[in-house]
């Protein structure tokens, strides 16, 4: 029998209509003639759209000595173009009721815009224009280096679990700049010039590193019309590089990261394994590894939680997490907040007595049930934002992955058995082949 919550999650998931539920969205696609890829996803609920620009470019396709150039340059995009002045795009996308923004990760750099439907063309213009026609002035670049050094200093020196996690990173990728921070390393941020910017722009800012996903009140031929009049028409890079990035050596011994910092309130245990992304036609691993870290993390109802939290009351809080959405080897975390008067030795030796455990035990039938349950509903309510919509597939396209990976992935999610989570982590954790991280404040000495 279901728990009451898994019961009214059930019944929830029961009352949705049908269309709701398919994981076929709406969706058209094909390439302009110079190599951009462009996706529609209909959505006619409400009169409006969202427009996203996906570059196949991110902190780790940066050259070596210049980290943070990728997030540097997606803030320099707002500084205007041979047509509009700086800070025009965003004046004229807020006069129409409208929101823009852009993120920068590892494998991509996206610009997005929320706006009625009838201003499409308009956002469409202002995008293509910046694509090739971006102006930096040597004044442009000091004053927004100024700015991304200011906020590195708000969200990373100014916080000890940002630094620590930065430290655990790196030691977690020895070879592979997935290493590296996406803000940039501290030294190298301060050095960065109007060339190296411009450096970044012209490699990878063009239509065949690009994937435009158009999603909201469109009809696919109109979205079409408007693409090739103003993406088709502009030049691809024919020396766009492959992406082919160092790749990681075997990890033959266990890596130890201890960071003390006078400012931490609470210490906690961390420890990562190099894991499988998503590939394309060739997702299953991922899955088992998606539902492995929501039965050790997901909630009060996990492994780690049960266990930690409520069982031996060793932890206040603990988690697991794994994004296979990246191009190249991702990760798998777990983490352990002590409780008052645990030790983090005791902590992490805990810790290491609950994964024996569940690879001995293996997994509850009725978590894996609640797991999958939980999963669909998650994807489901997702549905409901057509900016989310844009995301799942902007992101996926990004990372090598296929329209029909993403709307397969649910399906592939669902066929998940217990063995399949075991498999992938009897493979997964081995203590030769992680890197655990210490977070504490420094010992007071007498």
């Amino acid at each position: 029998m279901l728990k009451p919550a898994l019961l009214l999650t059930a019944l929830l998931i029961a009352a949705i209509p049908a269309r709701a539920q398919s994981s076929n969205d709406a969706v058209t696609s094909f390439e302009l003639g110079n190599g951009m890829d462009v996706v529609v996803i209909e959505d006619h609920r409400a009169p409006a759209v969202t427009q996203m620009v996906w570059y196949k470019a991110g902190s780790a396709d940066e050259k070596s000595g210049v980290s943070g150039v990728a997030h540097f340059l997606e803030h320099l995009m707002f500084k205007g173009t041979k047509e509009t002045k700086p800070g025009e795009f965003s004046a004229i996308v807020a006069r129409h009721g409208g929101r823009e923004n852009a993120f920068t990760s590892y494998d991509h750099t996206a610009f997005f815009q929320r706006v009625p439907v009838d201003q499409l063309e308009t956002v469409m213009r202002l995008e293509a224009d910046r694509m090739t026609n971006l102006q930096l002035s040597e004044k442009d670049v000091l004053t927004e280096r100024d700015v991304i050094i200011e906020e590195r200093n708000m969200r990373v020196e100014n916080s000890p679990e940002s630094l620590f996690t930065e430290q655990a990173n790196a030691a977690q990728y020895l070879n592979h700049p997935y290493g590296r921070p996406v803000i940039g390393w501290q030294n190298e941020m301060s050095r960065l010039t109007r060339q190296d910017a411009l450096d970044f722009y012209r490699t990878y800012y063009a239509p065949n590193d690009a994937v435009l996903v158009v999603a909201g009140d469109v009809i696919p031929k109109d979205v079409r019309r408007l693409a090739d009049k103003y993406y088709g028409v502009l030049p691809a890079n024919p020396d766009l590089p492959k992406r082919v990035r160092p790749q990681e050596p075997r990890q033959m011994a266990e890596r130890r990261v201890i960071f003390e910092d006078p400012r931490v309130g609470q210490p906690y245990v961390s420890r990562s394994y190099l894991a499988p992304e998503r590939d394309s036609g060739a997702q299953k691993r991922a899955a088992a590894l998606t539902i492995l870290a929501d039965l050790l993390g997901g909630g009060q109802s996990s492994v780690l939680t049960g266990a930690l939290q409520f069982e031996r009351k060793i932890a206040v809080q603990t988690g697991a997490s794994y994004n296979g959405l990246m191009l190249d080897d991702t990760t798998f975390d777990v983490y352990v907040v002590p409780a008052p008067g645990v030790t983090l030795d005791q902590a992490e030796a805990a810790l290491d007595d609950v994964l024996a455990a569940f690879l001995q035990n293996g997994v509850d039938p009725a978590q894996l049930a609640r797991v999958k349950l939980q999963i669909k509903a998650d994807q489901i309510y997702a549905r409901d934002s057509v900016f989310r919509l844009a995301q799942r597939y902007g992101s996926a396209l990004t990372k090598g992955l296929t329209i029909e990976d993403v709307q397969a992935w649910p399906d592939i999610l669902q066929a998940v058995t217990a063995e399949d989570v075991m498999t992938a982590a009897r493979d997964l954790f081995d203590r030769k082949k992680s890197v655990t991280g210490i977070l504490k404040a420094p010992e007071v000495t007498q």
